[in-house]
C-alpha cells in the first residue's frame, strides 16, 4: 500500500483511499495489520534534562540529556502563527449542507459582563448546567476579546484534563518547543511570562487544582466554564462568580423558529411551551426539539419516507404526529430512529466508547460504508453531538437516553472493532504524533471498555496490541497522561491475555514515564518488575534496557550529581586562612596587593567534586589538624567552614599532601597527627595536660608583616614567613621517636591567630593528644591547639 496516498490521519477525501479505490470493509482491516505491520519508529524527545529515545519493540530508553542534544530555548510564535494553530485545532467540519449559525439570544447582558471583567485583568467562573448554551457564550466572548492581551486569545477544553495537561497545552499553543516537553520548574517560568486571555471549557475540577492553575499564570485572565457539579473554587480564590440559566419562554420559541426556519403553528408553540417548562428553557432541548420538527416535515413531504415509518403515521396516514412531552423530555431515541442507518451505527459506537466519537475520517471503515463520514452531519444537525475540543462527543443526557433503548448491546463487540482499526492506524508511518493525540480519547475509551467489559482472551489480546502500537505515538507527541493511561490498561490487559512479554514492556514504559515525572520510587518498582518479568523470558536487550533505566534512577535518588560551577570571586582579609574541606579540592590563589590602602585581597576559589573514594573517608577523617592560632577556617563554593582540631590518638599521615592538591583515598592513612614543620626540626612537647606546645614560645600576637598562606590538611605552616601567592609546602614522614632542636626566632612576630608560648626542650616519644574542641560560632576558639600555649586563647581575626 502506498503510504504517499494517505491524507491527515492516513484517509484520503471522501473516505477512500488515495488511489481512488473504495475502503475495505472493516473485517478486512485487521488480516492486513497482521500482514504487512509497520516498521517501529524510534523518535528522540527531549523531557526535562533527560533524552528519551521511543523504541516500541525493547522499550524506551532513557539518559541525562548531552550537551549536543539540548534543545534551543523555545521561541514565542506570533500572532498569525497562534491563529492558525487554533484554527487547526477547532472540531472538523461536518461534510454536506452547513447548518445555519443560530443567533445568540439573551445572552446580552452576561456577554457584556464577561468582557468588561476580562477587559481589567480578573478571572471569571462561568457556572451553568449541561446544555444551557456555555460553548456559544464563550465563543462570541472570545471574539471580543481578541485584541485585549499580547498572546491573544487561547481557547482551551478541560474534559478529562488536569492542571499540568492544561499548562504544558497553554505552553505549546504561546512557544514554539518542537520535541522538547520542559520540566515542571521550567515549564513554570515559561507560563509566568504567557499575557493571554484563556477560554477555557468544561471544566472538571476546582479547590486547590484550580487554584495551582490560576497561580502558575498570573499574567493571564481565565474564563473558565465549568457545571454546577464540579467543586467550588477556594474560599480566598480571586474569581469571579457568573451563573448561566436557561432562556426566557419566548426568547426559547424565537430560537425554535430559527431552527425549523419558518413560523410555529398554534399546537407547536404549546408543545413548546409545556417543554420550556420541563426543561427549564436550557437551550440544548430546543435545538433538539427544532430536529424533531424538523424530521417530521421531511416526513411529511416524502411518502416513501412516510411508507418507511409507519408507526408513526399510521392514525393519521401522512399527516406526522407532533412528539409527546416525553419525547420531547427525552428525544434520542426517537431522533435516532428517524436517522440513516450509518447514522445509528455510529451512535453505536459512541455509546460503546462511552460517548467519544471517532473522528469522521475513521466512520469508512467502522461502520462499513464508505459514505458514512456524512453521518456526523445528521447527529449534529438534530442537536445529538455537541463539540468538545478538537473532536464531538455525544450531547449532554444523549449516552444515558440511548442506553435505555437498547444502544448498548454488543458494545464489547464494537469496541473490539474500534480497538483493531485503531491499533492499525496508529501504527501506521504516515500517522502524525498530533492526529494521534487529537484521536487519544476515543483509542482511549476502546482501552478502557475492552479491559473491563471483555475479560475474552481475544479481547484482550486486542487490547494489548492497540496499547502497543498508541502508546509510543502518545509519548513521542509528548501526551503523558495518555500515554499512562495506554501503558496501564495495556499491562492490565496483558495480565488477563497471560501475555509476559508483553506486560514486561508495559512495566518497562511505566518506569521510564515516572522517571520523566520525577516519581522515582514508582520508578523503580516498575523497572525491576519488568526487569524480573524479562530475566524470567531471557530477553537479554529488554532486560540490559530496564537495567539501564533502573541506574539512572538509583542515580538521580542518590541526589544530582555537582555540575562545575564558573570561578567564584570573593573578598578576604589577608589575615584569614582558607583551608579546603576533607573531600574536596579547593584552588586558591591571590591576588597581589599594591600596599595597606589598596583594600582586602580578592580570592578566586573553585571548588572541584570530590572522587568517590574520598567522599567514603569523610566519615573517618571529618577533622583535620590545621596550624597556626589554633583557628581553622575553610572556604568551599564561598563559605566559611570553622573546622575542629585533630581527633583522639591521630597520627601522621603516611603520604604527602600539599596545597591545592587533589586529595585521593589513597593518600590516606587511617589517622591523622600533627604535622611538622619544616623550618625546625625540632619536635614539640606535650605538657602536663595532654596539649602540645609550639617551637616559636616568644611569638607577639599582631606584629606579622607578611600576608599568612593557607596549608592543606596536615601541615603546619613555616615559621618564616611566606611570600603573597607562594603558600609554604611541607613534606611529611612519620618518625617513630622525633627528635627537635630549636629554631631561629622570627624576624617579625607572627599574626594575631599564631600566639606561641615556650621553651623549646626535648621531646619523649610521641604521646596521646587531646583534641580541642571545635571553636564557637561567635568567631572565638580555644587556642589550645597544636602552637598554642596550654593557658592562653586568642580571638580569630
Amino acid at each position: 500500500m502506498d503510504n504517499d496516498s494517505f491524507g491527515e490521519g492516513g484517509f484520503g477525501d471522501g473516505g477512500s483511499f488515495g488511489n481512488g479505490a473504495a475502503r475495505p470493509p472493516r473485517d478486512a482491516v485487521t488480516p492486513a495489520v497482521k500482514a504487512a505491520p509497520a516498521h517501529a519508529r524510534t523518535v528522540k524527545v527531549v523531557s526535562g534534562d533527560f533524552l528519551l529515545t521511543v523504541n516500541p519493540v525493547d522499550g524506551s530508553e532513557i539518559e541525562p540529556c548531552p550537551p549536543g542534544e539540548q534543545p534551543a530555548r523555545p521561541a514565542r510564535r506570533t500572532a498569525a502563527e497562534r491563529v492558525e494553530r487554533q484554527r487547526a485545532a477547532l472540531p472538523p467540519v461536518p461534510p454536506g449542507p452547513a447548518s445555519p449559525r443560530l443567533p445568540l439570544l439573551e445572552r446580552g447582558e452576561e456577554r457584556e459582563r464577561l468582557v468588561r471583567l476580562l477587559g481589567q485583568g480578573r478571572s471569571v467562573r462561568l457556572t451553568g448546567p449541561a446544555g444551557s448554551g456555555r460553548s456559544t457564550l464563550l465563543d462570541a466572548v472570545a471574539e471580543d476579546c481578541a485584541d485585549l492581551a499580547p498572546d491573544g486569545v487561547i481557547r482551551l477544553n478541560g474534559h478529562h484534563r488536569t492542571p499540568g495537561e492544561l499548562l504544558q497545552e497553554l505552553f505549546t499553543i504561546v512557544f514554539s518547543a518542537p520535541g522538547h516537553r520542559p520540566d515542571r520548574n521550567a515549564l513554570a517560568g515559561f507560563v509566568r511570562d504567557i499575557g493571554a486571555v484563556v477560554v477555557l471549557d468544561d471544566l472538571e475540577f476546582g479547590g486547590a487544582a484550580l487554584d495551582e492553575l490560576l497561580d502558575a499564570a498570573p499574567e493571564c485572565a481565565f474564563l473558565l466554564a465549568t457545571t454546577p457539579d464540579v467543586p467550588a473554587p477556594s474560599a480566598d480564590s480571586p474569581l469571579e462568580e457568573v451563573f448561566l440559566g436557561g432562556l426566557g419562554r419566548a426568547t426559547a420559541l424565537e430560537l425554535l423558529s430559527h431552527i425549523v426556519e419558518r413560523p410555529l403553528t398554534e399546537d407547536e408553540s404549546n408543545w413548546a411551551g409545556d417543554l420550556w417548562f420541563e426543561s427549564e428553557g436550557l437551550p440544548l432541548r430546543f435545538v433538539q426539539a427544532g430536529g424533531l420538527l424538523r424530521q417530521g416535515d421531511e416526513l411529511r413531504g416524502d411518502p416513501e419516507a412516510v411508507d418507511e415509518f409507519a408507526a408513526f403515521d399510521a392514525a393519521q396516514g401522512r399527516d406526522v404526529p407532533l412528539p409527546t412531552l416525553g419525547e420531547g423530555a427525552a428525544p434520542a431515541p426517537l431522533l435516532a430512529s428517524r436517522l440513516s442507518e450509518s447514522a445509528r451505527q455510529t451512535l453505536r459506537i459512541a455509546v460503546a466508547l462511552g460517548g467519544e466519537v471517532p473522528h469522521q475520517a475513521h466512520l469508512p471503515a467502522l461502520v462499513g460504508d464508505t459514505h458514512a463520514d456524512a453521518a456526523l452531519g445528521e447527529l449534529m444537525g438534530c442537536g445529538l453531538l455537541s463539540p468538545v475540543g478538537t473532536r464531538y462527543r455525544l450531547a449532554a443526557g444523549v449516552l444515558a437516553q440511548l442506553r435505555e433503548k437498547g444502544y448498548d448491546k454488543d458494545s464489547v463487540a464494537h469496541a473490539h472493532t474500534a480497538a483493531q482499526h485503531y491499533a492499525w492506524w496508529s501504527g501506521h508511518p504516515s500517522v502524525t504524533p498530533e492526529r494521534a493525540i487529537a484521536e487519544s480519547d476515543a483509542v482511549l475509551a476502546a482501552l478502557g471498555a475492552l479491559v473491563s467489559g471483555g475479560r475474552d482472551a481475544g479481547h484482550a489480546g486486542a487490547a494489548v496490541r492497540l496499547a502497543r502500537s498508541a502508546a509510543p505515538v502518545f509519548a513521542t507527541g509528548l501526551h503523558w497522561t495518555a500515554w499512562e493511561k495506554a501503558l496501564r490498561a495495556g499491562s492490565e490487559a496483558a495480565r488477563i491475555a497471560g501475555e509476559v512479554a508483553e506486560d514486561a514492556y508495559f512495566h518497562h514504559e511505566l518506569g521510564v514515564l515516572a522517571l520523566c515525572t520525577g516519581n522515582l520510587e514508582r520508578a523503580r518498582a516498575e523497572l525491576e518488575a519488568s526487569i524480573g518479568m524479562r530475566g524470567a523470558l531471557a530477553d537479554k536487550r529488554g532486560t540490559v534496557a530496564g537495567r539501564r533505566a533502573l541506574a539512572l534512577v538509583a542515580d538521580r535518588a542518590s541526589g544530582p550529581t555537582p555540575k562545575p560551577e564558573a570561578p567564584t570571586i570573593r573578598t578576604e582579609t589577608p589575615a584569614q586562612p582558607v583551608f579546603p574541606l576533607s573531600g574536596l579540592t579547593a584552588k586558591t590563589s591571590k591576588l597581589p596587593r599594591t600596599g595597606p590602602e589598596d583594600g582586602p585581597a580578592t580570592l578566586v576559589t573553585t571548588t572541584e567534586p570530590p572522587s568517590r573514594r574520598g567522599l567514603a573517608l569523610l566519615g573517618a577523617r571529618r577533622n583535620v589538624v590545621a596550624a597556626g592560632a589554633g583557628a581553622l577556617l575553610a572556604v568551599v563554593l564561598g563559605t566559611v567552614v570553622t573546622l575542629g582540631a585533630a581527633s583522639d590518638k591521630d597520627e601522621a599521615p603516611t603520604d604527602n599532601v600539599k596545597n591545592g592538591q587533589q586529595t585521593d583515598g589513597d593518600d590516606f592513612t587511617e589517622d591523622w597527627d600533627t604535622p611538622q614543620d619544616p623550618a625546625d626540626d625540632g619536635s614539640q612537647k606535650p605538657d602536663d595536660k595532654g596539649a602540645t606546645k609550639s617551637p616559636t614560645s616568644s611569638a607577639v600576637p599582631g606584629t606579622s608583616t607578611a600576608p599568612y598562606a593557607p596549608g592543606a590538611p596536615g601541615e603546619t605552616p613555616s615559621s618564616t614567613p611566606s611570600q603573597p601567592g607562594s603558600p609554604s609546602e611541607t613534606a611529611q614522614s612519620p618518625r617513630p621517636t622525633p627528635t627537635r632542636s630549636t629554631p631561629n626566632p622570627p624576624s617579625t612576630p607572627p599574626k594575631p591567630s599564631s600566639p606561641s608560648t615556650g621553651t623549646p626542650t626535648s621531646e619523649p616519644p610521641p604521646t596521646e593528644t587531646t583534641s580541642p574542641a571545635p571553636p564557637p560560632a561567635g568567631g572565638e576558639t580555644s587556642a589550645s591547639g597544636p602552637s598554642a600555649p596550654e593557658s592562653s586563647s586568642a580571638p580569630v581575626m
